[in-house]
């Protein structure tokens, strides 16, 4: 760092002859005395000292950065300091340096330094862009736009080297950041990419909604260019965007993603040391359960299924062995209460994740009587064994599908949110319900569907144009869960915030475009029981905020188990199932027309082999 100290020596020497003369202007020759001399010596000194000191010559600070504007600028001021003192303490009539020119050359000698120091970063910075890479437009010239082109320009190795930005906002149209400018808005993707030959489209914010991905998306089409994404900041380790960040679009991208806010100290309040059992804990939703709950380090943590291959895969991903002979996996069917019961007491559970269920909606309207056994008397086989072993806290898993039901899978959870919502009001405990649309990465889901007919070059089947869905990753819908359980109170119904609908059609078009293969889309038509729009709320339910940004609270009527367990007598499981979801609680518990406020509740019934997995 000598020649360092040198280039600032060298600048102290032209600052303070350039300041006197300015101070000398009138006179042809200013006076250059010993003193003078002695100061110009005496203030490299203290900079060089002083710089020392504070690591400014050490070679502590990366070059031109803040750091070391701040090594700096601390450095002149002391320096100038002790020229000022000793230009004081001289003889007033003979100041070897007047004491305005003190002030004056400090000036300068900042400018000077800071000057000095940005044209060598900024050429350093020139050797190490990128040469052989592709030209790219940045969408978004927020902090993440700021730091990938930052980080890009840095990186002699980076795949892209950015020749624009892009930003919807209209203060930051006349925005450079390191010398590439901002273009226009996303809508100027074609101009922009024309103007500037531009083969890639990385976008560069957080938090980026389903409709603004699909419109870059569009645009990036239009434009014959690839666009390509940043991780949300909470999956990027380091904690700046990097070039090694950048990848391509996946599904959630597609659809949009939220930035979950979690309260870790609420959720560890409740998880934290407790013994914890998720039913259905081998599907798409309880195992995503089962892995976050295991960061709160709970007691135990039980993993209940009945298909010992999806306990299998659970216990893998959760322990990277899977011998099928750990404690915590219990392999049981919620449709045997008996069993049910069992495990329970064995157990003793603090806290209960209902996972389980039959969830595809065409086969339950076939079978409604299978959509009795699992979702609804299976439920009260838990929620009767969770009250019987003091279950303190009890979360049932629903859908959008239970509001204003239609169909055999929103009657089924709906009486299973409505029986959550009995045992919570007669026993005063936290026992409730989380309501949520489509999850992403369930097994059975239409994007799964859409994805193997676009691969296969088959058309992709959409029920109606006009069908709009709600959809949420497996991770986010089971953070909410896990957060919102922690905030809710007893028989609440909590449902999550799923963004805006998607248009299943756009989906499909979006799917395809993202695959490059021409959209071929054949209409089947709406199905039995499925509504163009699902709808988060009933018409009759008036939320409320649930404690957290992204969820909400309605209040479900609770329904007495005594009016479920003698459903389906007759054989009409569907009509009984319909019958009893839109059943108003007033007191007098009818069932079908029946009083059934005297009904003593049968003994528990165990209803066959075949129970859910998610």
């Amino acid at each position: 760092m000598t020649a360092q100290y040198l280039a600032d020596c060298s600048v102290w020497v032209i600052s303070i002859l350039v300041a006197m003369r300015l101070r000398y202007i009138d006179l042809p020759h200013y006076p250059i005395s010993a003193g003078l001399i002695v100061s110009i010596v005496l203030v490299c000194a203290v900079q060089g000292v002083v710089g020392l000191q504070v690591h400014l010559y050490r070679g502590r600070y990366l070059y031109g950065s803040y750091d070391e504007v701040r090594g700096v600028a601390v450095t002149v001021a002391l320096a100038a300091g002790s020229l000022l003192l000793v230009s004081g303490l001289w003889d007033a009539a003979n100041h070897p340096v007047p004491l305005s020119v003190c002030g004056v050359a400090a000036a300068f000698a900042l400018v000077g330094m800071l000057g000095v120091r940005y044209v060598v970063r900024t050429w350093r910075d020139m050797r190490k862009r990128p040469t052989d890479a592709v030209p790219t437009l940045v969408y978004g010239a927020g902090d993440a736009g700021a730091q990938l082109v930052t980080g890009i320009l840095r990186d002699l190795n980076s795949r892209y080297i950015p020749v624009g930005l892009l930003d919807d906002a209209p203060h930051k149209q006349r925005l450079q950041i390191s010398g590439v400018p901002v273009l226009g808005t996303g809508d100027d993707m074609v101009q922009a990419v024309s103007e500037t030959g531009a083969q890639v489209v990385i976008v560069a914010m957080t938090g980026v909604s389903a409709s603004t991905m699909r419109r870059v998306i569009k645009n990036a089409d239009a434009a014959g260019v690839t666009v390509k994404v940043i991780p949300p900041l909470s999956e990027i380790v380091h904690g700046e965007v990097q070039v090694a960040d950048v990848r391509d679009i996946d599904l959630e991208d597609l659809l949009g993603r939220h930035e979950i806010d979690i309260n870790v100290e609420q959720i560890a309040g409740y998880l934290s040391g407790r013994v914890v059992l998720v039913t259905g804990a081998g599907g798409s939703i309880g195992s995503e359960l089962c892995r976050q709950i295991a960061r709160y380090a709970p007691a135990k943590l039980y993993l209940l299924d009945r298909d010992e291959s999806a306990l299998h895969s659970v216990e893998l991903m959760l322990y990277g062995r899977a011998l099928l002979t750990h404690e915590t996996s219990v392999l049981a069917d919620i449709r045997d209460a008996v069993r049910i019961r069992q495990v329970f007491e064995e157990i003793r559970p603090d806290v209960v994740f209902h996972a389980a269920a039959l969830k595809h909606l065409p086969v339950l309207e076939r079978f409604p009587e299978e959509a009795v056994k699992s979702n609804v008397w299976g439920t009260w086989n838990v929620l009767e064994a969770a009250l019987a072993t003091g279950v303190t806290r009890f979360v049932n898993i629903s859908t959008d599908k239970a509001a204003d039901p239609i169909s055999v899978l929103g009657y089924s959870k709906r009486i299973a949110e409505r029986l959550t919502a009995w045992v919570a009001h007669e026993e005063d405990k936290t026992y409730l319900s989380v309501r949520f649309g489509n999850v992403l990465g369930s097994r059975g889901s239409v994007v799964t569907t859409f994805q193997d007919q676009i691969a296969r070059g088959a058309p992709i089947t959409v029920t109606d144009p006009r069908v709009t869905r709600y959809f949420m990753t497996v991770q986010e819908a089971c953070q909410l869960v896990i957060q919102a359980a922690a905030h809710g109170h007893r028989g609440d119904t909590l449902v999550l915030d799923m963004g805006e609908p998607v248009s299943i059609e756009e989906l499909a078009r979006t799917l395809a475009a993202h695959a490059g293969r021409p959209a071929v889309i054949a209409y089947s038509g709406l199905r039995h029981g499925e509504k163009l729009h699902e709808a988060l709320f009933a018409e009759s339910e008036v939320p409320r905020p649930g404690g957290h940004p992204l969820v909400m609270e309605v209040d479900v009527p609770p329904l007495s188990p005594a009016a479920v367990l003698a459903m389906g007598d007759d054989g009409d499981f569907r009509s009984a199932l319909e019958q009893l979801s839109a059943l108003p609680t007033d007191g007098t518990d009818l069932v079908m027309g029946r009083d059934m406020s005297a009904y003593e509740a049968p003994a528990p019934r165990n209803n066959g082999d075949d129970a859910p997995t998610d």
